[in-house]
């Protein structure tokens, strides 16, 4: 298995691939981000499906890129008959799922091998192959594969070969398309005018980018994959385009992240609306109020990319996992878990599209005020906090605070917006709440906020605390509270989450985690915040060298193995970026420049 910062991603706004710097295709849910994979050697090793095109007897590339601003990805090798480009994509959906590869000659003349080693539902199902006129079609179950070439298939092993010789000038396409098996097949996509097509759409799209701050190339590329991750039939956006990648190497803390979590909504729209893409914050607003939609006493912390609300979880144990780590997880059983902050989020998330100028939906305020009446009456029960504790449930301070947060934006939009609503209640809520957070989540000893009542320990997620209004970031119990984050959960230069053996192991779960990039961002902000700007761009920096050579960001970072960890790319991390960058070049202010500015953090 190639190490995750080894992977490319690919994508239709349907579902996504990821192709290592060897090109190989080692991961590809069809025909949506959820479904089961048919490459998964991720996950299981060649046994699992995967699909390679490069020179023969070649491992990894010599160089790769994406085309400006799109998924059409190129890689190359430099051998000693000469130099050979793949270049891959998947085009925007048309009548079916299609992936790309066209390999073109550069120099000299290349002996090529292509491998493709289909294998259905996670790697568990091989399909019945034969020739259909000179064209490959796979069966099994629901699914159904042609691939379409004009060089010359042969099968072995139940795997299919083709071995080629690619001269310079030369272009040969390679074209694979899935649909149900019980339809007829699908008209191929001509794959010179897919790379066409597909490099026309992602320039049409960025044509959108509305942003004068720094670091714009960064930007671009991680606007570029919170785009590829966004389901756009609904506009729901996964948290990542994978499963089971594990926050330790070898751990068994991995899950599914192939769904949409409402925690993310808010810094969502934030990143889409600050860079100018009103469409897609539209859209993401659109399938949040849809997925909320019932009964507030059921809202979930995280849906299914259609607004899907049960997701049981259950484990692939055919599966060895990424280098070992197991057990390899579908579904994720938090989305059962009662997580407080999750009305604050959609509450605010909701006020943010009101404040852009986002035009309301009619439903919307009715939608708010049922939320509003749940978070009144359960705004001091113990829940599971942002992070999806498996352990204890807790007073969380984050939690709290959210809950303050929607009752403040309850109490702006009677007042700002002439929404109807009890302001007195509301207003005296939450008040009550802020309060109850200052006086039994902070420690005055310390002088810090704590991760949950009673706590010694403490959460990355504090840093979120002057963001949502909570405190300015000139308050001394602010500025405190991101020294103490930074002091005792920095490592190696990043940020952990919170201490996976603080008070006993709050989590409730074995084994531990690398830093989270997200949070690390998050500590670039409240750098920022508090005065210590060169700090923080110190940091953001550091941030920015974890990217692979084409800009990807999986969920963690192992400070100790020097390596990506957790699922890939992760949305939140980009998400983290974009806001970061946002707001170092003038988003909010910082205040007065803290003494220990010019100190490495």
């Amino acid at each position: 298995m190639q190490p995750i910062e080894s992977y490319a991603l690919l994508g239709d706004l349907q579902t996504a691939a990821l192709v290592a710097d060897t090109g190989s295709i080692d991961w590809l849910c069809l025909p949506r981000f959820d479904s089961p994979a048919c490459f998964a050697s991720l996950l299981g090793g060649e046994d699992a499906g995967y699909w390679r095109i490069a020179p023969a007897g070649a491992q990894s590339c010599t160089r790769r890129s994406y085309r400006g601003d799109s998924l059409v990805l190129e890689t190359e090798w430099e051998t000693p008959q000469g130099a050979v480009r793949v270049i891959d994509t998947m085009p925007p959906r048309g009548e079916a799922p299609d992936v790309v590869r066209v390999v073109e000659g550069l120099s000299g003349r290349v002996p090529m091998r292509m491998e493709l080693r289909l294998r259905f539902d996670y790697g568990h199902i091989v399909p019945w192959v034969r020739k259909v006129g000179g064209d490959l079609a796979a069966v099994a179950g629901p699914d159904s594969v042609w691939l379409s070439t004009p060089v010359d298939l042969y099968g072995q092993d139940q795997t299919t070969y083709a071995d080629f010789t690619v001269a310079q000038g030369e272009r040969v396409p390679f074209v694979l398309t899935h649909h149900p098996s019980h339809l007829p097949r699908p008209t191929p996509v001509d794959a010179e005018r897919a790379l066409v097509t597909t490099e026309a759409y992602w320039s049409d799209w960025m044509s959108q980018f509305d942003y004068d701050g720094g670091w714009p190339e960064a930007v671009r590329q991680s606007l570029v994959v919170l785009k590829a991750l966004t389901h756009q039939p609904t506009g729901g956006i996964v948290a990542a385009a994978t499963t089971s990648l594990p926050e330790q190497l070898g751990g068994p803390r991995n899950w599914d992240y192939r769904f949409c979590w409402l925690r993310d909504a808010t810094f969502t729209l934030q990143a889409l609306l600050g860079t100018g893409f009103v469409a897609e914050a539209k859209a993401w607003r659109e399938w949040l109020l849809r997925a909320v939609a019932g009964d507030p006493a059921d809202l979930q912390i995280m849906y299914g990319i259609d607004g899907t609300r049960r997701l049981p979880e259950y484990t692939l144990d055919w599966l060895s996992g990424y280098e070992g780590a197991k057990p390899v997880r579908v579904g994720n059983a938090a989305s059962d878990q009662f997580q407080l902050d999750v009305w604050g989020e959609v509450l605010d998330g909701l006020h943010l599209s009101r404040q852009a100028g986002l035009a309301p939906d009619e439903s919307s305020w009715a939608l708010q005020k049922a939320l509003l009446d749940f978070l009144e009456g359960h705004w001091d029960a113990p829940d599971n906090g942002l992070w999806e504790i498996r352990g204890e449930r807790r007073h969380f301070v984050h939690s709290k605070v959210m809950a303050w947060a929607g009752l403040d934006r309850a109490v702006q939009a009677v007042e700002g917006y002439g929404l109807d609503g009890p302001l007195d209640r509301w207003r005296a809520l939450r008040d009550r709440i802020h309060a109850e957070v200052c006086a039994n989540g902070f420690d005055r000893e310390r002088g810090t906020f704590t991760q949950f009542y009673g706590s010694q320990g403490l959460d990355a997620a504090l840093l979120l605390l002057p963001r949502t209004g909570f405190l300015p970031w000139h308050d001394h119990r602010v500025v405190g509270t991101v020294e103490a984050v930074e002091r005792e959960l920095y490592r190696d230069g990043f940020l952990l989450r919170y201490d996976t053996g603080a008070d006993g192991g709050v989590d409730g779960l074995p084994g531990d985690e690398a830093t989270f990039i997200a949070c690390s961002f998050w500590l670039v902000e409240a750098l920022h915040g508090i005065g210590r700007h060169a700090d923080a761009v110190a940091l953001f920096e550091r941030l920015l060298a974890l990217r692979n050579d084409v800009g990807l960001l999986s969920e963690e970072y192992d400070t100790v193995a020097r390596r990506q960890v957790g699922n890939t790319p992760q949305a939140y991390s980009h998400v983290g970026l974009i806001n970061a960058a946002r707001h170092l070049t003038g988003s909010h202010p910082a205040t007065t420049p803290h003494p220990r500015d010019h100190q490495e953090s």
